[in-house]
């Protein structure tokens, strides 16, 4: 299947936003998420959404415990900050931060494209807007496609795996643009740390914060609300 490339694809903007660009590119796109034990599992219904909605033509959603470790507000009972400016934002790492996410989640989505034969993997990390998460930027991603190409099969036989980051030097308002120019529908995502039970956004947390900006950036109403 070397016309297919595995999308992570967690519900949000950001990664419909890459299935959307993976799909452009040509790609079709094997889809994969995963129910971690986040809090705002609501998320994984709207991955779902936008997988179908983005033409995926596969989806499958893993299972890991994370709340095992904790660490994170996301895997535990620590409050997520509410109602932070830019500036906290933009300060240090916050509690959001869930340890080696990416690492792990990069490395299920290797497996899946060396069994698919796939050279290529889209992920919708930002560097820009990524409140300050580490697995984020782009030296980290360089550094796991050169590991990635030295720890599997397809890697030692010559067949190159490509990390796919593209938004990850645009500002969320970029993405919502290039995203609105795609025709991703914005309303089937979630961006929310701390919904409720309804899937409605708190529209007080980092991740609200943030894609409020954008959309008010980018000079375009959210479906959201």
């Amino acid at each position: 299947m070397s016309d297919c490339a595995v999308v992570l694809v967690s519900g949000g903007l950001d990664s419909a936003t890459v299935l959307a660009i993976a799909r452009q590119q040509g790609f079709r796109a094997a889809a994969l998420t995963f129910r971690y034990g986040q809090r705002h599992a609501v998320e994984i219904e709207a991955a779902r959404r936008v997988a179908q909605a983005g033409g995926a033509v596969r989806h499958e959603i893993v299972d890991i415990d994370l709340r095992a470790f904790g660490g994170s507000a996301l895997t535990s009972d620590t409050p997520v900050p509410k109602d932070r400016d830019d500036l906290s934002i933009a300060n240090g790492i916050p509690v959001t931060y869930v340890p080696a996410r990416n690492t792990i989640m990069l490395s299920f989505a290797l497996a899946f494209a060396e069994v698919l034969g796939s050279g290529d993997i889209f992920v919708g990390v930002n560097a820009v807007d990524y409140s300050g998460y580490p697995d984020c930027r782009p030296d980290y991603i360089a550094a796991f496609e050169a590991m990635a190409n030295l720890a599997t099969k397809a890697g030692v036989e010559g067949r190159r795996l490509t990390i796919h980051a593209p938004l990850i030097r645009l500002s969320k308002a970029e993405i919502i643009r290039q995203g609105v120019g795609l025709g991703v529908d914005y309303g089937l995502t979630s961006s929310c740390y701390d919904p409720e039970p309804s899937g409605k956004p708190c529209g007080r947390c980092d991740s609200c914060h943030l894609r409020r900006k954008g959309f008010a950036d980018a000079g375009l109403a959210d479906p959201l609300g």
